[in-house]
């Protein structure tokens, strides 16, 4: 077992130890196996959206045991999954894939603004289908948000009991925010806190934006001048949120992107994850060899990408982008900002 592996599991030291060996086989399993880095594949959208809108654009989704082969061949972590795809192939997968079931869904077949899932699973089924974790979904600023929390607090308190880990989705949504605010960094941090301090082992958010819902909220953004430019940096922030970094946080979920947008996010995730890393090795160096210095080397800018938000922000306060831009796009910029406080 790596080293960060190691370090990670001791974050959970109030946990049995049945919990902590299936976190590591999620850990451990896969392409980013002892990275201490996960990529899971949740497959509820046929439940979540319906079949046709989750499948018809390939149609050999329909068959739950694409999906398990879909999270073998590409070497994820895990794959997460409502009661009744696991149930069509965890037999004949068996001991391929660490599995999470899904304990709760919502269709879309009504409307209304404050999302309220059913309970569709439970701890036995999950133990009886041989998975690693349950995976349940709450909702933050729904109207019901306090039903999803008594329950996962229940299921939660079982799985833990019995050996299983738990993984939490926390996607804020309902009356209580507006949609923009659902991926606000202030909302989303929010979220992934609730997630922690609900005993989720796995938290999963979606990529905040530089937007900030709350009044209150924006008043400490500003006055503690907390970086949120990059999504590197909203990154770190939601990571920190959840206990110091001190818990796992998967970030996931949004609208389809293209090939370019989703790499720009991976590239956004990666550079907030590895260096909130990197900070935490160099605090241990320094701690235990303290004639060890640690020296940071990032990517020259002449190579490191930035960000859009990030050169407006610039051109804004007056700054200078003519290192970032073309010089025809940081004269278009200038022209547009002209004049603007």
């Amino acid at each position: 077992m790596s080293k960060r592996v190691k370090e990670i599991l001791s974050w959970y030291s109030s946990d049995c130890p049945g919990t902590l060996a299936n976190l590591a086989r999620i850990l451990n399993h896969g392409r980013l196996g002892g990275t201490g880095k996960l990529v899971i594949l949740p497959v509820d959208q046929g439940f979540e959206h319906g079949p046709a809108r989750s499948f018809a654009k390939n149609a050999a989704g329909y068959d739950p045991r694409y999906h398990f082969e879909l999270a073998i061949d590409a070497g994820c972590n895990a794959y997460a999954a409502p009661l009744g795809f696991l149930e069509a192939g965890a037999a004949e997968f068996a001991g391929d894939v660490p599995l999470i079931l899904k304990l709760n869904n919502s269709d879309s077949l009504y409307g209304g603004s404050d999302p309220a899932p059913a309970v569709t699973g439970s701890v036995d089924d999950a133990l009886r289908l041989g998975c690693a974790a349950i995976g349940f979904t709450i909702y933050p600023a729904s109207a019901l948000r306090n039903e999803m929390y008594q329950q996962i607090r229940e299921l939660g308190e079982e799985a833990k009991r019995k050996g299983l880990a738990v993984v939490v989705w926390s996607y804020p949504r309902g009356s209580g925010i507006s949609k923009k605010g659902e991926t606000a960094i202030d909302i989303v941090a929010y979220a992934a806190q609730i997630a922690a301090q609900l005993g989720a082992h796995l938290i999963k958010v979606k990529p905040p934006t530089e937007h900030v819902e709350q009044d209150a909220a924006k008043k400490v953004y500003e006055s503690e001048r907390i970086p949120i430019a990059t999504l590197a940096d909203r990154i770190r922030h939601v990571v920190q949120s959840a206990f110091g970094g001190r818990r796992i946080v998967i970030f996931s979920g949004g609208e389809a992107k293209g090939n370019d947008a989703m790499f720009d996010e991976i590239r956004g995730l990666r550079d907030g994850t590895d260096f909130d890393y990197e900070m935490q090795m160099a605090g241990m160096n320094g701690a235990m060899a303290p004639e060890v210095q640690t020296v940071f080397l990032p990517a020259s800018p002449a190579v490191r990408p930035i960000t859009a938000t990030l050169v407006r922000q610039i051109t804004g306060m007056g700054g200078d982008v003519s290192a970032f831009v073309p010089a025809g796009v940081a004269t278009r910029l200038k022209q547009k900002f002209a004049g603007k406080s």
